[in-house]
């Protein structure tokens, strides 16, 4: 099977902002309250923004973790992976028990191609202990990436275990599948991603796979019997 290129759809994730519904939130002008505001800024979509805000909130917290991780997830939306490395390597050396700052940095490095830097932060953040799904997708589009499928197939596995409807997993296991030749397995994975994905361009990947896997196995059998 040619090497499949697959989009990278899960890790690059938000810690998110604890607001408060008293009358009495943060101090105006404090880090909080600059995290508070990026992240609403964030959710609305208006990332130049957020990252100027968090940006803010480095200048008056700058050992506040979370701004770094968050910073970098906005970082990625632009692909600046170089920033995302950098922050996410920030936000580690304040909180090395940080999982976010670890799948984020994945991401980067899956991006950017270096897979093995994407399995070791997978790693660390399977090791922190908070098993989350995403340090699973991420470390198996590594595999995948790799040519790893079987370990590609099991990371998926374990994602799906965690969290049953992260459409990634399902997509990248039907790739992982399709390579092993398990075909009617493969084909299921994709469907499975079809009823939980939003995203139209993996969705036509999707079905684009599935197409090419059954004029796989609806084609003729080649007769091998030598001839006489």
């Amino acid at each position: 099977m040619k090497k499949a290129i697959l989009a990278l759809t899960a890790g690059v994730l938000l810690a998110i902002a604890a607001l408060s519904t008293a009358c009495a939130g943060p101090p105006e002008g404090s880090a909080e309250w600059y995290y508070q505001r990026a992240y609403v800024l964030a959710q609305q979509g208006q990332v130049q923004e957020a990252i100027a805000t968090y940006s803010k909130a480095i200048e008056i917290e700058p050992a506040m973790a979370k701004l770094y991780v968050n910073r970098a997830a906005l970082y990625a939306n632009l692909k600046e992976y170089d920033l995302v490395v950098s922050d996410c390597t920030k936000a580690i050396e304040i909180d090395p028990k940080l999982t976010l700052a670890y799948i984020n940095r994945a991401f980067a490095y899956n991006s950017t191609g270096e897979y093995q830097k994407a399995i070791d932060d997978c790693n660390s953040a399977i090791g922190t202990g908070q098993n989350m799904a995403e340090a699973y997708v991420n470390r198996a589009y590594s595999y995948l990436q790799l040519q790893d499928y079987t370990h590609a197939v099991a990371d998926c596995n374990e994602a799906i275990e965690i969290n049953p409807k992260l459409p990634q997993a399902y997509y990248h296991k039907g790739f992982a599948l399709e390579a092993l030749e398990k075909y009617d397995e493969a084909i299921s994975s994709f469907e499975t991603f079809l009823t939980l994905s939003s995203d139209q361009g993996l969705i036509i990947s999707a079905q684009q796979e599935i197409d090419k896997i059954n004029r796989i196995q609806s084609a003729p059998v080649p007769n091998t019997t030598a001839s006489s």
